[in-house]
C-alpha cells in the first residue's frame, strides 16, 4: 500500500479507515507538522459539513516508531481507540513490510501483529480494575457498581461501564447510553456497553461511546466487556464478540488484552484550504 503523499502544501491530506464500521479520519503528521484543535476535530467529525468519523487519529514520529493521538467527534480527546490502533498498525505494517510493530499511545506502548488473512491483532495492555485507575469518583468494588443493573467498571485507557442483560434487543441503547455516559460515578464520562452472553466464549454487544454516541463497533469497549464477563465468571478469557458492525475476537492473556479483527482503508482525500480557513 502506497504511503499518503502531500501533493499541495495548502491542503491537508487525510485517510478514511474503519474497523467493523467504527470509522476514523487519520492524519499522517510524520512528514508535515499538523496541529489539531478541538474546533478542527469537531468540524472534521461533522458528517454533513466535514468528513465524519467516530474518532480522529493523528500519526506522529516517535523515534524509529510512531505515536498515535485520538480525538472523539465532539472534539474531546480519547486515551485509547482499539480499532483505530489496529487500522493504523495495518497501514504502517503494509508501508514498512513489518509483521509486528509497537505503537506509542497515551495508553502506553501497544504491540501489534499481522495474523494473515486480513486480520490485525493489537495488545491493548492490562485492564485497569481499581476504582481510581478507571477512574470512578468514589472508592468502591468495580465488579458491581451501585447503579441499577449492577454494571461492571473497567479501564482500558478510557473508562467503561458494562451491563449484562438477558435480551439486548430489548435495550434502548441510545437513550440509556446517553444518560449513563454522564453518570456522576464517572468524572471523565464513560463508554457504555450492553452485553448478552450467548455462550462461554460468545457475547453479543452494543456500544454507546462517550463523545461520539451509538457506534457500530468499539475495540476498547470489546476488550472491557470481555474482561468484565471473565471477572464475573460468565465466560472464559477468550471470547468472540458480535457487534452491530461485525465480529471481534478478544483474548485476555497474561501480557494484556489482545484484540483481533478486520480493518479497511477506504480512501485518501484532501481537506481544502477554504475548508480549513473557515474553521480557523
Amino acid at each position: 500500500m502506497a504511503a499518503m503523499r502531500y501533493s499541495d502544501e495548502t491542503d491537508l491530506p487525510f485517510m478514511k479507515m474503519h474497523g467493523l464500521g467504527n470509522d476514523f479520519v487519520v492524519l499522517d503528521a510524520r512528514a508535515r507538522k499538523i496541529t489539531v484543535s478541538e474546533t478542527l476535530a469537531r468540524a472534521l467529525g461533522d458528517r454533513h459539513r466535514g468528513v465524519g468519523f467516530d474518532q480522529l487519529a493523528v500519526i506522529e514520529k516517535d523515534g524509529e516508531g510512531v505515536r498515535l493521538t485520538f480525538f472523539n467527534s465532539d472534539g474531546s480527546t480519547s486515551g485509547a481507540c482499539g480499532n483505530a490502533t489496529r487500522c493504523i498498525a495495518r497501514y504502517v505494517m503494509d508501508e514498512t513490510g513489518q509483521a509486528e510493530l509497537v505503537l506509542s499511545t497515551e495508553r502506553g506502548a501497544l504491540q501489534a501483529r499481522d495474523l494473515g488473512d486480513g486480520l490485525t491483532s493489537v495488545n491493548m495492555g492490562h485492564p485497569q480494575l481499581h476504582w481510581d485507575e478507571i477512574p470512578l469518583s468514589t472508592e468502591m468494588d468495580t465488579l458491581e457498581l451501585p447503579i441499577e443493573g449492577a454494571p461492571t467498571a473497567t479501564g482500558m485507557g478510557n473508562p467503561h461501564c458494562t451491563f449484562f442483560v438477558e435480551d439486548i434487543n430489548a435495550v434502548d441503547v441510545e437513550q440509556r447510553g446517553a444518560a449513563l455516559e454522564h453518570h456522576p460515578l464517572y468524572p471523565e464520562r464513560t463508554n457504555v456497553q450492553f452485553a448478552q452472553v450467548i455462550g462461554p466464549d460468545h457475547i453479543r454487544m452494543r456500544v454507546w461511546e462517550r463523545g461520539v454516541g451509538l457506534t457500530l463497533a468499539s475495540g476498547s469497549s470489546s476488550c472491557a466487556t470481555a474482561v468484565a464477563a471473565a471477572r464475573r465468571g460468565l465466560t472464559s478469557r477468550s471470547v468472540r464478540l458480535d457487534l452491530d458492525g461485525g465480529t471481534l475476537s478478544v483474548d485476555w492473556k497474561d501480557d494484556g488484552v489482545w484484540m483481533t479483527g478486520q480493518t479497511t482503508h477506504v480512501f485518501n482525500g484532501s481537506l481544502t484550504r477554504a475548508f480549513l480557513d473557515s474553521i480557523s
